[in-house]
């Protein structure tokens, strides 16, 4: 049990909590579904990049999935092996190319035959050879929220069917790429399977087809994005999850890749913010509290369902938004939600808030962020200070 009060009079709130053993507990139970074939659990880094999150992640075993060449640094001082480490992400600059190839992860994850072409030049420049996938946009509705669909031709990620067949027959007629994975991934927060299946299936099917012309693909990278529960979804079995993709890679040697992140930290994650006070306005509650959307952006950005719980507190409640300091109309976390009476100094507790949590964080308003708190082995420890003043001006310079 989490004596979240104890903690929130330690490190003062806005404050993000994290339970490791809950990590731990996820990974173990989606890297045992995946068990029965080849296969490497490459966590998001981009849902939570503590280097703590990502260093006991790496003793459990995980690989990283990385976005930026930020996420690579992180992910190698954390402990993750480079041949595990997989680059992704539509943009990369050229700086952030070379120095993945020098690093020599495990391959970078390409989104356009533009980009293509810069790893190619840059790979014989520094004459090396850059072992590739490519990201295939299968066209599958996902089912979820538009700003976390990604497998659609009308999202900016991956490229077509044929554009990825045209790719591949040059990558590996290249002296200086060589394809060695596919990777799709066609949304975020997903609670449905058949969509995740009939995906796989389609590219399944562009894989069996490059062995054909002799293509060697040895990866084949499902992305992530299993949903977790934030209010009442039903969500998916990680052994069903896996069983779907087995299903249609008969007669495929094959490692299978999956880059989890909201499913692994998720659920392990709280916000802690305090009740300043209370208004009404024409018979309109507002809770207003400490902590605004500069610290928590997802229900802001898109219109997320976060549970909420005022500690200590039941008996009668009515109609409330929670809302924070920040100068925006958007600065809220529940709207509209059944809460009890509060008073100065109650602690509320977000829950759910351990992926895309504190990495969306800013400094909006001049708000220092909040310190981060994870619970290993039933102890607490700082694995990241809350911010002062003095930080956020550190590298700002007046023109006099």
């Amino acid at each position: 049990m989490i004596d979240f009060k104890v903690l929130a009079e330690k490190y003062d709130t806005p404050l993000y909590v994290y339970d490791f053993a809950h990590i731990t507990r996820q990974y173990e139970e989606l890297k045992k579904a995946f068990s029965g074939r080849k296969s490497l659990i490459s966590y998001a880094v981009k849902a939570n990049s503590n280097l703590s999150v990502i260093s006991h992640l790496a003793e459990l075993g995980s690989g990283a999935d990385c976005v930026s060449i930020g996420e690579v640094r992180r992910a190698l001082i954390s402990g993750i092996p480079k041949y595990k480490i997989i680059f992704s992400g539509v943009g990369k600059r050229d700086d952030e190319i070379e120095e993945a190839l020098r690093e020599d992860i495990l391959l970078l994850n390409l989104e356009s035959e533009a980009e293509m072409e810069r790893v190619e030049e840059i790979a014989e420049k520094i004459g090396r050879q850059a072992r590739i996938s490519i990201r295939v946009n299968p066209n599958i509705d996902p089912k979820t929220h538009p700003y976390i669909s990604t497998g659609l031709h009308e999202n900016k990620f991956g490229v077509d069917l044929e554009t990825a067949k045209r790719m591949y027959i040059r990558a590996n007629n290249s002296a200086h790429l060589d394809p060695v994975g596919v990777h799709f991934h066609i949304g975020s927060q997903l609670t449905e399977l058949e969509p995740i299946k009939e995906a796989a299936a389609i590219v399944a099917d562009l894989v069996r087809s490059l062995k054909a012309i002799k293509i060697d693909i040895r990866f084949f990278d499902v992305g992530g994005g299993i949903g977790i529960v934030y209010d009442d979804e039903k969500t998916i079995e990680p052994y069903d999850y896996a069983q779907a993709i087995f299903s249609v890679l008969h007669g495929l040697d094959v490692t299978v890749v999956c880059e989890p992140g909201r499913f692994m930290v998720g659920n392990s994650g709280f916000f802690l913010t305090r009740v300043l006070y209370e208004k009404v306005n024409e018979g309109k509650r507002f809770i207003i509290v400490d902590g605004g959307m500069n610290d928590l952006l997802r229900p802001s950005l898109y219109n997320a369902y976060h549970r909420v719980e005022v500690l200590g507190k039941s008996g009668a409640c009515s109609e409330a938004d929670l809302v924070g300091p920040v100068c925006e109309s958007g600065d809220f976390f529940a709207k509209s939600r059944m809460l009890p009476a509060t008073e100065p100094g109650d602690l509320v507790i977000v829950h759910s808030a351990g992926a895309y949590g504190f990495v969306m964080a800013s400094n909006y308003n001049t708000r220092p962020r909040p310190a981060e708190v994870a619970i290993v082995d039933g102890k607490e420890r700082c694995i990241r200070a809350k911010e002062s003043f003095e930080d956020l001006i550190r590298l700002e310079k007046m023109c006099l």
